[in-house]
Order: structure tokens, then sequence, then C-alpha cells
């Protein structure tokens, strides 16, 4: 069984060497984000992994770029989804005003924000603070902190969620 693991591991590293170019250039080709692009990349090949059936060497270059294609959807998906959710929030709430209630109550909601962010475990109040205040992607954040894109945007993801929450109990 470890025999055959290993095997398995062998042909999918030559079959990273002669095709990663054709699926980097794939994705560079339509998303245009040279960074995304290779975690993409990346990621079509470690679904590959985690795939458990056997595969034709025949057709294993459709199967690539089938991963690829589902790969770049949701990408496209979540990118469109928050391009939407941008333009909602621009168009539906207002400019702050400068009165000084609203001052007062973004103040405290940053305070609030911050306690919750301090609670967090290390890494992923790391990544938050990264990705609100400093404003970084999930690839630059990545890159700095030496982790992979898929673990830097679940980090996020849950950071996000568990703030949300508890602003939410705040209000």
């Amino acid at each position: 069984m470890e025999n055959r693991l290993i095997k398995r591991h062998q042909q999918i590293a030559e079959l990273y060497l002669s095709n990663r170019e054709k699926i980097y250039r794939f994705f560079v080709g339509r998303i245009h984000s040279p960074a995304d692009a290779e975690d993409l990349t990346q990621d079509v090949f470690v679904r590959l992994l985690e795939h458990n059936m056997m595969f034709c060497s025949d057709t294993v270059e459709y199967l690539l770029f089938t991963i690829a294609r589902n790969l770049l959807n949701d990408y496209l998906r979540r990118y469109y989804k928050r391009q939407e959710i941008s333009t909602y929030l621009y168009n539906v709430y207002p400019v702050a005003s400068d009165d000084t209630e609203n001052r007062v109550l973004a103040a405290d909601l940053q305070l609030h924000e911050l306690h919750k962010m301090s609670q967090l475990p290390p890494q992923r109040r790391k990544i938050y603070q990264l990705a609100r205040f400093e404003e970084k992607s999930v690839s630059d954040i990545a890159l700095q902190l030496e982790l992979s894109f898929r673990t830097v945007e679940n980090h996020l993801r849950i950071g996000r969620k568990e703030v949300r929450e508890y602003m939410r109990r705040c209000m």
C-alpha cells in the first residue's frame, strides 16, 4: 500500500513538472494576477493528490484542466461576490458624517473590535490584523508569514466570523 502511495506521488510530481507552466498560463490569462494564478496552480495539484480514484495517463491532462476550470469558477464566483458586496455597501450606506455622536460610536466599535481581536489565537490575530488594518491581500499575507494561501484564507474567514459575531452581541 505504501509503495503504491509513493509511486502515485512520484507520478503527480512528474505531472507537476510537465504541466505546471501550462496550467499557470491558463490561470494568468484569465485572472491577470500572477500571485493568485500561482496559488490556483498549486491547488490543482493538491486536489489531484487528494483525488482518490486512479487516473489514466492518457486522460490525466484533461483531469488537470477540469480541476483547473472548477477552481477558476470558484475563484471568479468569490471575486464577483466580493465586488457585488462592495458595490452594495458603497451604494446603501451613507458616507460617515462629521458629527460627534458618529465619531464616538465608531471609536467605541473599534475598541470592541480590538478587544475581540486580542482574544484570537496569535496566528489568527496576526492574519486578521494584516488584512483588516494594513489592508493586505491574502496572497501578500501568505508570503509575509510563509503560510499557504488556504491556511491564511481559513484563518481570516474564521477570525472575521468570530469578530462579526462578537460585534453583533455588542450592538
